[in-house]
């Protein structure tokens, strides 16, 4: 073979020079001022954020001591107290809407994502979880005051949970079937393939693989659910007592900063402040429980 028959067969050389990333080419620079366009705006969008933590942290802190998380509220003139009563009973009645609305909502996103998503029940429904996302809290609040607070005769744990599982429940259940539905389809077929029954294949491969998505969405419901305060004024009121049954009212912390924050004594002030920093706080200790939990279910 001659020379030029080889040279022919050849790959064409490649500039490496053209390859090198040129700063001023209006591609690089189109890209370097739309990166710095987003952090700018990411930035001013979290100041808020920032700001009200900081200034949690600054006005809550200081009265943030085991008095403050255990004692009861002061009356009018007192010094002193706290709120141990709320987070009790905010972490009671969460507690009961979770106990509801999670089971509730993740079998209904089975059956709206896996079993039957294209049923006419199944779009219904779909469409009732879509309008309950927006439904007004004290409404949820009127409600279960008609059909449990004036059935029982009293305000109520049990009614505060109920109320709160009638918000959580349309969040659980949207965010339930989309986290189904993001499980590859080649996944479910593969244990189809193996002889698994549907059962089977939802218990064992959908809802383990789609574990994160739920838990996202339980998370935001819990957050929500935490601080609401007007459903809790028609079910289950306050109390400056610690809980001694569910049948009875219950103080909460939404309810506390409410009630304390229009107060005329600093004293009063002062612990709105703190309840606020705590129920921060709670809402940050159930997202980055759920997220521990999801990951390492996801890793298995």
């Amino acid at each position: 073979m001659s020379l030029e028959s080889k040279t022919a067969t050849l790959p064409p050389r490649i500039d490496l020079r053209s390859l090198e990333k040129n700063v001023y080419e209006w591609r690089s620079l189109k890209n370097t001022l739309l990166t710095g366009l987003i952090w700018f705006l990411g930035i001013v969008a979290s100041i808020p954020l920032f700001s009200v933590i900081f200034m949690l942290i600054v006005e809550g802190g200081t009265r943030l001591d085991i008095e403050a998380l255990t004692a009861l509220p002061p009356a009018g003139f007192e010094m002193g107290g706290g709120f141990g009563n709320a987070i009790l009973g905010t972490l009671t009645m969460v507690g009961i809407a979770a106990a509801i609305s999670i089971p509730i909502g993740v079998l209904a996103a089975i059956y709206l994502g896996v079993l039957n998503p294209k049923s006419q029940l199944a779009t219904t429904s779909r469409f009732l979880a879509k309008v309950l996302t927006g439904f007004p809290s004290i409404l949820a609040g009127v409600f279960v005051y008609a059909v449990l607070v004036v059935t029982m005769g009293t305000y109520s744990a049990w009614a505060g949970g109920v109320a709160l599982a009638v918000l959580m429940l349309p969040t659980v259940i949207l965010a339930a079937e989309e986290a189904m539905k993001q499980v590859p389809q080649r996944m479910k077929d593969a244990a189809f393939g193996m002889g698994c029954t549907r059962t089977q294949v939802i218990f064992k491969v959908v809802l383990p693989t789609g574990l994160p998505g739920i838990l996202t969405g339980v998370i935001l419901a819990v957050a929500g659910a935490a601080g609401e305060s007007a459903p809790l004024l028609f079910t289950a009121l306050f109390s400056n007592y610690y809980m001694a049954e569910l049948a009875e009212p219950t103080a909460s912390l939404s309810i506390l900063i409410y009630n304390f924050s229009g107060m005329p004594f600093e004293n009063q002030i002062e612990l709105a402040w703190a309840a606020s920093l705590v129920l921060v706080m709670l809402v940050l200790f159930f997202n980055i429980l759920a997220r521990i939990i999801g990951r390492s279910k996801f890793r298995e």
